[in-house]
C-alpha cells in the first residue's frame, strides 16, 4: 500500500471542442502529464496564471471528472476505471472548499441542514449522533450553536467560508482541495481562515491541495509548491527551497511580482511580455518560450521534461 495520501502519475485531461461549422474538432490539453504526491498533515500549493490548469486539476482530484489518462491513487487505491460503488467510497475521502462562499452554500437550507446532508447520505449515524457531530465541528470552526438554525444570507463572507470548511470536514476526509479559498475575502479575514485551515489540519491529519494565484498566501500555508503553466508543472518541490531560489524563469517572474514588506525580501521585478497562449494552439517546444527572456533555439523545438535540479524538479532547458 502507498505511504502517500494522494499520488498523481502523468495525469492528463483533454477536451474535444468545436471550432465552428464544418471545421474539425480541436483538442484542448487542459492538463498535460502532471505528477505529484501528498502526505498526511502536508499542504501542496498549486500556483499559476488563470488558464494554467489549476481548476481542471481540482476537478480530477475531487473525482468530478475522470482523467483522460494517467493514474490517481488515494492511499494506494487507484481511481482510474473505478466502478460507481468504489468512486462513491473514494469521493468521501476527498472534499472541496470553493472560492466563493456567497455562491457555494444553498440559500434555502439552514446551516445545520447543510452540514447534516453529507452525514445523512454517507453515514448510518442517528439524527442525535449527527447533531452532536455537527455541533462539535461547528465549535471548532468558530460557530455557536444558535448559528446552526440560521441561513447563509445572515452571515458575513468569512463566516460563510467557515461554514464551507465545516461542510468539507464533516465526513473527516483524508484530503481537502481548496480552490482559491480566501481570494473573495477581506485581507483582514484571510489570515483567520488560513489559520483555521492549519489548526484543523493538525487536529485531523488532513492533507491539503491549496490552489491559489497569491504567492503571499501560499508562502504562509504550503509545505510543497507546484508551479503550473499551460497545463503542465514547470517547477515542483519543497516550498522553502523554491522561495529561497526559484529556478524556472516563469517561477522567478511570479515571485518577483509578489509584494514584500521587508526591503531585503523584495526581488527585482521580472516582467513577462505577451499573453498566455491559447491551449487550443500551444507553441511548439517549451510552451513558455515565446514569453521567456532566457529562451534559446532548443526551447522552440523540444519540450522540456521535469528533472532534478538543486533539490527540486524543473522543466527548463536553460537552468
Amino acid at each position: 500500500m502507498s505511504a502517500h495520501l494522494l499520488e498523481a502519475v502523468d495525469l492528463t485531461r483533454y477536451y474535444s471542442v468545436s471550432r465552428g461549422f464544418m471545421k474539425p474538432k480541436a483538442t484542448v490539453k487542459a492538463l498535460n502529464g502532471v505528477s505529484f504526491t501528498l502526505d498526511a498533515r502536508k499542504t501542496l500549493a498549486v500556483v499559476g496564471e488563470s488558464g494554467c490548469g489549476k481548476s481542471t486539476l481540482a476537478r480530477q482530484l475531487t473525482l468530478i471528472e475522470a482523467p483522460t489518462s494517467g493514474a490517481l491513487r488515494f492511499s494506494g487505491d487507484d481511481a482510474a476505471g473505478a466502478g460507481k460503488e468504489k468512486l462513491t467510497r473514494l469521493r468521501q475521502q476527498v472534499q472541496m472548499v470553493f472560492q466563493n462562499p456567497f455562491a457555494s452554500l444553498n440559500p434555502r437550507k439552514s446551516i445545520e441542514a447543510t452540514l447534516d446532508e453529507p452525514l445523512s447520505i454517507n453515514t448510518k449515524l442517528s439524527k442525535a449522533e449527527r447533531h452532536e457531530r455537527i455541533e462539535a465541528l461547528a465549535a471548532k470552526v468558530g460557530l455557536r450553536p444558535e448559528h446552526l438554525r440560521r441561513y447563509p444570507h445572515m452571515f458575513s463572507g468569512g463566516q460563510r467560508q467557515r461554514i464551507a470548511i465545516a461542510r468539507a470536514m464533516i465526513l473527516n476526509p483524508s484530503i481537502v482541495v481548496a480552490d482559491e479559498p480566501v481570494s473573495a475575502l477581506d485581507v483582514s479575514i484571510q489570515a483567520q481562515i488560513l489559520n483555521l485551515f492549519m489548526d484543523l489540519q493538525q487536529e485531523f491529519g488532513t492533507g491539503y491541495v491549496f490552489i491559489s494565484h497569491n504567492l503571499s498566501v501560499v508562502e504562509h500555508v504550503a509545505d510543497e509548491l507546484m508551479v503550473m503553466y499551460l497545463g503542465a508543472a514547470v517547477e515542483y518541490g519543497d516550498k522553502k527551497t523554491i522561495y529561497a531560489r526559484p529556478l524556472h524563469p516563469y517561477t522567478r517572474a511570479l515571485m518577483s511580482a509578489t509584494p514584500a514588506l521587508k526591503p531585503e525580501d523584495r526581488r527585482e521585478r521580472i516582467r513577462i511580455h505577451g499573453e498566455l497562449p491559447s491551449p487550443l494552439n500551444p507553441p511548439s517546444g517549451c510552451s513558455f518560450h515565446k514569453r521567456c527572456p532566457l529562451a534559446i533555439e532548443r526551447c522552440k523545438v523540444e519540450v522540456p521534461r521535469l528533472r532534478e535540479v538543486e533539490g527540486r524538479q524543473v522543466a527548463c532547458h536553460v537552468v
